[in-house]
């Protein structure tokens, strides 16, 4: 009888009160130099945290689309987006009203071809250029951190 309570509970009462992952879309974007591959990183707008370039879909856009966009608008690159993800990382996202929901981010590699000195974001965030190893160590997701290390 236990068992059966239990198993009514978490088939029927718990997905009403789980909230779905939301998706979020993100720019792994990459440049080759003499040491080999390197990652672009920018800070997070509120913790500072170094992070990919990222953000919500946007109406019109596919999500490869939207990282490219994100990557502008946060670090001024341009650059050839590949259309499928390369992979994906969940993190917790604190929303407007300070609650957490949980967020899956797909990850698009983007192939950068130009830099601009003056981007939509210049001011709010830093840029940086690191190799997939300290990229790696950089980023707090773990799922993160074992794509960039796939590198």
């Amino acid at each position: 009888m236990k068992q059966s309570a239990v198993a009514a509970f978490r088939n029927f009462v718990e997905p009403v009160f789980r909230r779905p992952e939301f998706v979020q879309t993100a720019a792994l974007c990459l440049r080759d130099s003499r040491k080999g591959p390197e990652v672009l990183l920018v800070s997070s707008l509120t913790s500072k945290r170094w992070i990919l370039p990222k953000g919500w879909p946007m109406e019109g856009r596919t999500l490869a689309q939207a990282a490219l966009q994100e990557a502008w608008e946060e670090a001024g690159v341009t650059g050839v987006v590949e259309t499928a993800p390369m992979g994906h990382f969940s993190y917790q996202k604190v929303v407007k009203n300070g609650i957490p929901v949980a967020c899956r981010c797909e990850v698009f590699r983007v192939a950068v071809t130009g830099e601009a000195q003056d981007f939509p974001e210049m001011g709010r965030r830093k840029r940086r250029w690191v190799s997939p190893e300290d990229a790696a160590r950089a980023v707090e997701e773990p799922e993160l951190k074992k794509l960039l290390k796939s590198l």
